[in-house]
């Protein structure tokens, strides 16, 4: 019964699940458009460089995700660590954008190249 379900939620899934590593290069690409989640104040405390910041918690997360993004474009989506990303990546997947979420968020990220 668990291995079903977890299938179903699979097939449901439609962005993509990436390391650091991975994430790294895929910000690489300059057509990418890195999108921090957090709150202003999360942001301000330290946000990897050229992200930009719309609060997956705001009411109007989608309508200024619409107003900032390039549809055109891929996305690559992180937050602390990684669950609200999910849930950015989910919503704006939903909108047609590709989109790309950091597991482990910004600990991890920070964890990776601060070694």
């Amino acid at each position: 019964m668990f291995g079903v379900n977890m299938g179903s939620r699979a097939e449901d899934k439609n962005y993509a699940d990436m390391n650091v590593a991975q994430f790294a290069q895929l910000l690489n690409d300059k057509n990418v458009q890195l999108l921090d989640v957090r709150t202003p104040e999360e942001y301000a405390e330290g946000h990897i460089p050229g992200a930009i910041n719309i609060d997956v918690f705001d009411k109007d997360f989608l309508a200024e995700a619409t107003k900032s993004l390039d549809k055109a474009r891929p996305v690559a989506v992180y937050c602390r660590s990684g669950k609200r990303s999910a849930e950015a990546a989910r919503q704006l997947a939903s909108q047609g954008y590709d989109v790309s979420n950091l597991l482990g968020g910004i600990l991890a990220w920070k964890e990776s190249f601060l070694r």
